[in-house]
Order: structure tokens, then sequence, then C-alpha cells
């Protein structure tokens, strides 16, 4: 490597996380010059906020809303989250909501600070305190939509408070760990009448854009409590508002604030604390770097989002790496350019998911500028890289 590889940090990153970046190899900091890569945490970023010379993309996250992936995969640049890392941090907020709504503890700190000094300021704290009355969690049913890493450790926390739990998630990944207890649903419309308290834990697509709409919300049971620590748009904030002005709901709660929502009575809005915890930001940090340094080191690919997941040990100095179309035979075209170039294939691994392929390729000796061009100019291959074993690094 003839020179430090730059990752650009486009937000306040934990500087504990990307401490297994060693400095002999890596250069961070922000708005660096020519970047390899760029690690980010929730600034919105464009197709033109990106030069050429990125190599991925990573969030310090889950969600991936705010970066341009399409663009992105159109490139061949890979776009890395970190779903679970923040999952602990995310549900011991939902669950201090769950608790909010249940003993009305909003409107009731609200009823405190509001009230005047004076001679009479405990009877009227009495008097007060009846409006807020609540109700106990336990054997209560909480309804959980998306049971991936922060609904499980949700469904987990609630059933050891001694709330019965229903979860619906078509996407759930085969083999996925689900707590025992969990009463898993078929569909969100088998959920709703039965979820006393109801939480989110979807990303935001098209498919779940307002998934919680005023039909779905008339399906709950009358005074339900509904939380949402997903994203802004998967409810319909207006039926919300309308549903808690007809007292549908008892309570929403959800960690995006906007003027509606402050101004309610039965609403608390948080500003965006989900992951707002020093645990949470340099886990999400750490394992953000190191899919970095998978990536453009040994051409790996752990949590990506439109890239499918390749692992394959070394067992040569020279390994080449390409992302390419998902199209018949594109491992003949390579393996045919590869041999014209008189290169022997060592090991190889291709994967794919959906339009997308990804190629790790280990040769017995060093490919040359002729030969990557030739891979680079095979008609679907959006990138192609280089990979030779690296010194060991220094601290």
């Amino acid at each position: 490597m003839d020179r430090r590889l730059r990752i650009r940090l486009d937000d306040a990153i934990s500087p504990a996380g990307i401490a297994c970046l060693p400095a002999s190899r890596y250069e961070t900091g922000a708005g660096l010059a020519d970047p390899d890569a760029i690690l980010v945490r929730s600034r919105v970023l464009s197709p033109d906020d990106i030069p050429p010379s990125v190599l991925a993309v990573a969030r310090a996250g889950a969600g991936v809303n705010t970066l341009p992936v399409e663009a992105l995969t159109a490139r061949g640049v890979p776009v890395f989250n970190t779903p679970g890392a923040n999952a602990n941090a995310v549900k011991e907020l939902v669950i201090a909501a769950l608790l909010m709504g249940a003993r009305r503890l909003g409107p009731a700190r609200d009823f405190v600070r509001g009230l005047a000094a004076g001679d009479d300021y405990g009877r009227r704290v009495e008097e007060g305190k009846r409006a807020f009355a609540g109700e106990e969690i336990a054997g209560r049913t909480l309804g959980i939509v998306g049971l991936g890493a922060v609904g499980a450790k949700v469904a987990e926390a609630a059933m050891a408070l001694g709330m019965r739990v229903a979860g619906f998630d078509p996407a759930l990944r085969e083999g996925a760990r689900l707590p025992a207890g969990l009463e898993r649903v078929a569909s969100l419309d088998e959920l709703l009448p039965r979820a006393q308290y109801l939480t989110l834990h979807v990303p935001l697509v098209p498919a779940t854009r307002h998934l919680v709409d005023a039909s779905r919300l008339a399906a709950m049971p009358a005074g339900a409590v509904l939380l949402n620590f997903a994203r802004e748009a998967v409810v319909d904030e207006a039926a919300v508002v309308s549903a808690l002005d007809a007292g549908r709901l008892a309570a929403y709660l959800c960690d995006f604030p906007s003027p509606r929502l402050a101004a309610h009575p039965r609403a608390v809005a948080f500003p965006h604390l989900g992951a707002s915890t020093g645990e949470a930001e340099a886990a999400c940090a750490g394992e953000a770097a190191r899919l970095l340094r998978a990536y453009l080191e040994d051409g790996e690919i752990g949590s990506a989002v439109n890239f499918p997941p390749v692992a394959m040990a070394r067992e040569s100095a020279h390994r080449v790496a390409l992302a390419n179309a998902n199209v018949p035979n594109m491992l003949g075209r390579i393996s045919t350019t590869m041999a014209r170039a008189g290169l022997n294939i060592h090991n190889m691994v291709n994967k794919s998911q959906g339009p997308m392929a990804y190629t790790l390729v280990d040769l017995d000796s060093a490919p040359g500028a002729e030969a990557l061009a030739a891979l680079s100019a095979i008609e679907g291959v959006l990138a192609v890289r280089f990979l030779p074993v690296l010194p060991e690094a220094e601290p």
C-alpha cells in the first residue's frame, strides 16, 4: 500500500469505535479529500456527496434511508450497516416509553411542572393525581411488529415484566432466534385486535410507509398505547393525532418529534434518542469500522444492504474482488479472461443477492494492469479491485 487508506467521518464518530483501524494503515477524519470510504451516523448523503474515489460506505446504525443506496449499487459500492449494535440501547428506551405510557408519566410530569407554589400545593397535587391513574403492564398483551435484533430484545424484556407478547414479521430470516414464550402470528390483521400495546421495529421501505394508518388504528383495542421507535413515516401521524383526539389511542410515544406531537397531551416524543448512549455509539462505530476494514483489506462483505455476504479465507497473497451484475455466464467470462491473461485461479467464491453478485478470486500470481483492465471491461462488471496481502499493521 503506497499510502494510508482514507476514511472520511461524516459525523461525530466515537473514538473508541474506530480504535480498530491502525494508524499505520488508516487516516480518519472529517473532510478528507479523495476518501476510500465514508463512515456516517445520521448525516443525509446525496450521490454528489460521495466522490468517485469511494469504495464503500458504512452507516453506524441500522437504517440506510439517508443514503443513496441505488446510486451506490450502480457504481459497485457496498453500503454497510450495523443492525443489532445499538439494539440494547433502543430496547431500554422502548421499555422506558412502555412504562411511561402505562402510567401516564409524561402528562403527570407536565401537571406537576405547571403547578404554582402556594399553601395548598399539597392538596392540589393530591386532587390532580386522580387524572393520571395508569395501569400495570403485567398480564397485558404487547404486539411487536418486526422481530429483528431490537424486536426480539423488547419481547424478552416485556415477558420478564409479566406481559404476554405476540409478534409479526413477514421478513424474519431463516433460523432467527426468538425468545421462548413469544407467540408468532401470521398477519398484522391478526395481531392488531389483541395488541393493548403495540411497538414497531421495521425499516422504512415502500411497503412499511404508513403501515399504521387510520384503518389499522381502528382495528386496535380502544385505549391502546402505540410506540414507534423505528422510523417516523412508519405511522401516519395525522391518523395517530386523530385517534388520540378521539380517545381511541390512550397514548403515542415515539422518537420523532413534530410540533403537533409536542403540543398533544397524550403524546410523548423524544429527540431521536434511540441509539444515543455512549455504549451504543461505540458499538455501532466499531462494527462499521470492522466491516470497512474487512472489505478494504480482504474484499469481504459482512452486513451490507445491497451486496450478498461473502467471506473467504486467504489462500494466496494475490486476491481480486469483483462487483458484478447477477447475470448468466458471468463466472465463465471472468475465468476465461483470467486464463487469457495467464492467471491461475487458486480459489474462488461467488454469491448473489437480487440483481447484484460479488466474486472473490485468489490467484497464484499477481494480475497486471492489462488483466485488471480486461476484467473491468467485461459487460456487467461494475468494479474490480486487486487486494495483495498487506504487511503486518503497526499499532
